[in-house]
């Protein structure tokens, strides 16, 4: 708790009062308030907060990556540098500046015109612009430069991204599940950017095999949600991944007939199958579903988290595994920031 009044500080701009307070430790000891008797426990207010606390969480933990980037390509510098027995500026003056042309009339214009600058003459400004767009150029190539030393030093980053517990079923993983790697899915079976990312998911499971496991949850965008309780049903009889690729596989057939046909199809016992889904006993459950996706912060489909890790929509298969591997690096490392050549980089 007192982390994450400590993010809503940072994030919100609230006063020092109450960033020192939560640096400190203290908090109300009561209810932030109460109406008509009734209190409001600090819990509630967060969880009130849904999407807007895991994008504020977000952006602390974007703020904090660029950072540390920029402190360790410094490190980077300074130690290639100190071997060379020169100064950081000097070898960058070296190394980089003195290798970057001036920038050609057509790329200067093209830049120019790039700047939406209409309404100002190219010729007036033209001096001003190469000296930009060689700048710009520069700039690019130090960092490049500096990104280019890690593969001479011993760089490990372990920042933690910011992570929510997600509760799911058991009964709906697919995967080894003492995979240490778990990807939780809010979906819903007529979102086609749900459609989308089952290609992505699939060869993720493949990729990573034994290293990551998949657990569906449901979050419906449409009051009426049949698609997910014959699903539910389907897995009752231990058909619910297959019942869930068919309705992947053809989205436009989602009434009361074509899903018994569906269940048709996978041989299930019909009788069971019509008699649960006339039923609505799993209605309560997705609903559960859905309101677990609303206090971690889902706002829309497709939602996942990578053991807490939060991405949002039909990502390319590269973000999963940008996060994949991070997390896959960072199991059993849960206290050190970063290192640079095995010491801590403060």
């Amino acid at each position: 708790m007192r982390k994450t009044l400590s993010i809503l500080c940072f994030c919100l701009g609230l006063p020092f009062a109450c960033r020192a307070q939560a640096a400190s430790g203290a908090g109300p000891a009561g209810p932030v308030a109460t109406v008509a008797g009734q209190p409001i426990s600090e819990q509630q207010l967060l969880e009130s907060l849904g999407p807007q606390l895991m994008q504020l969480r977000n952006q602390e933990y974007e703020l904090k990556s660029k950072a540390l980037d920029s402190l360790i390509r410094q490190k980077l510098l300074e130690a290639e540098a100190t071997k060379r027995g020169i100064p950081a500026q000097k070898l960058l003056e070296q190394e980089v500046d003195s290798k970057i042309a001036a920038p050609t009339d057509a790329e200067v214009e093209a830049y120019f015109w790039g700047q939406n600058r209409a309404g100002v003459r190219f010729d007036d400004v033209k001096d001003q612009f190469r000296a930009n767009l060689k700048q710009t150029k520069i700039q690019k190539a130090r960092q490049a430069y500096a990104d280019s030393l890690r593969a001479k030093t011993e760089v490990a980053v372990m920042l933690r991204a910011p992570s929510v517990d997600i509760h799911y079923d058991a009964a709906r993983v697919k995967g080894n599940p003492k995979a240490p790697i778990t990807i939780v899915e809010f979906s819903d079976f007529q979102c086609p950017f749900c459609k989308k990312s089952e290609a992505t998911l699939r060869d993720l499971l493949a990729k990573y095999e034994g290293r990551v496991k998949l657990a569906f949850l449901d979050f419906p965008l449409a009051e009426i949600h049949s698609a997910a309780e014959a699903a539910r049903c389907a897995g009752e009889q231990g058909k619910f991944w297959e019942y869930h690729e068919s309705l992947f596989a053809d989205q436009s057939k989602l009434d009361e007939e074509s899903l018994i046909g569906r269940a048709q199809n996978l041989k299930l016992d019909e009788k069971a199958f019509q008699s649960c889904l006339a039923s609505g006993k799993f209605k309560a459950s997705i609903e559960a579903d859905r309101q677990e996706g609303t206090k971690a912060g889902v706002a829309g489909t497709p939602g996942f988290f990578i053991n807490g890790v939060f991405l949002s929509g039909a990502q390319p298969q590269a973000e999963f595994e940008r996060i994949i591997d991070n997390q896959l690096a960072l199991h059993g490392n849960p206290t050190t920031r970063a290192t640079f050549s095995g010491q801590p980089l403060r």
